[in-house]
């Protein structure tokens, strides 16, 4: 007895590791208890143990199982060994105790389900957010980069022309160049604020939108691009992710026109209409055939649009300069 006892009490030392070996370990170690009818002891409580823990872990086949034949293996044993002595209710009451055991693992282990898909689900979401986060944040260091650096790489070359022939007028294109310097490092200062630890001071630098287009546009025609404007429709104050999107588009098309159009004007309209927002930005570059070619900065627009649920497309003017249209529901 002591030996059978043992078994089932010491193999449950190795329940968590190896659930199913224990479970057939203290499986028969009861079912040899039961039909040496011994009294009934801790023995029993090692199998109910191990049942309800196998069913709980999700080893639901293998936890029935062991029910089945524990139960199935001590009637056919005890009319093997002409042992008669329990009557029909006992045996039924034993049957509801094993179901009941099992029903009970089931019910944890389906809320044990639940927690897990919950916790699962919940790691799903966060992925995917600071995905989506980085994805923003590539985007805003890309405009901001490419848009300022366009800038100095064309004062530059100003200034390098002018400096032998006419040194007097090479400071205004350097002047250009420092200014442009620094809103750069603002920017970039301000982006990458948003990766600082939460104990540390947020960044001071406004979210870029619409409100500083005119200061977008003064800084183009710096460049030697003339940009005109037209708004239609009432300005009213959009969500912020919308606000950023548009001036970020507006800031990627000049600068696309800065740097690959032979243009000297460019016009930017923005309709404001009760359930989209509608940007076109055209250039008078010389005439191209066919359509225009799409590379980081126009790709970078449209999954800007995409992401708001609206559309951009870029085609040809009717003169062969580049048109960007978006369209950014409201």
């Amino acid at each position: 007895m002591v030996v059978l006892v043992l078994i089932g009490t010491v193999s449950l030392y190795w329940l968590q590791s190896r659930p199913i070996p224990v479970l057939w370990a203290t499986v028969g170690s009861t079912l040899v208890y039961m039909l040496m009818q011994y009294a009934y002891g801790p023995v029993i409580f090692a199998f109910v143990i191990t049942v309800f823990s196998v069913i709980r872990r999700g080893y639901r086949l293998a936890g029935w199982t062991g029910l089945i034949t524990l139960y199935v293996g001590h009637l056919l044993g005890r009319l093997v060994l002409g042992i008669n002595e329990d009557g029909v209710y006992q045996v039924l009451l034993v049957a509801t105790c094993f179901v009941v055991l099992g029903f009970i693992a089931e019910l944890f282990r389906a809320h044990r389900d639940r927690v897990m898909a919950a916790a699962r689900t919940r790691r799903e979401a966060e992925l995917r957010k600071a995905g989506e986060e980085r994805l923003r944040i590539a985007q805003e260091l890309h405009d901001v980069v490419a848009h300022h650096i366009s800038l100095i790489n064309v004062q530059a070359s100003t200034a390098l022309h002018l400096v032998d022939r006419q040194p007097e007028q090479a400071g205004p294109a350097l002047s250009a160049i420092k200014d442009a310097s620094k809103e750069a490092l603002v920017e970039l200062r301000s982006i990458v604020g948003i990766l600082r630890q939460s104990d540390e001071t947020a960044p001071r630098q406004p979210v870029a939108g619409l409100e500083r287009l005119e200061h977008l546009i003064s800084r183009t025609s710096m460049a030697g691009l003339e940009v005109h404007t037209v708004v239609h429709g009432d300005p009213h104050q959009l969500p912020t992710g919308l606000d950023r999107a548009a001036f970020r588009i507006i800031q990627e098309s000049l600068t696309n026109i800065v740097r690959h159009a032979k243009a000297s004007e460019a016009t930017v309209r923005i309709q404001y209409g009760e359930q989209s927002l509608v940007l076109q930005v055209d250039d008078d570059g010389r005439s191209l055939i066919g359509p225009p070619k799409e590379g980081n900065g126009i790709i970078g627009m449209r999954e800007r649009a995409t992401a708001l649920g609206g559309t951009l497309t870029a085609t040809r003017t009717p003169t062969g300069g580049l048109r960007i249209i978006a369209n950014l529901p409201l």
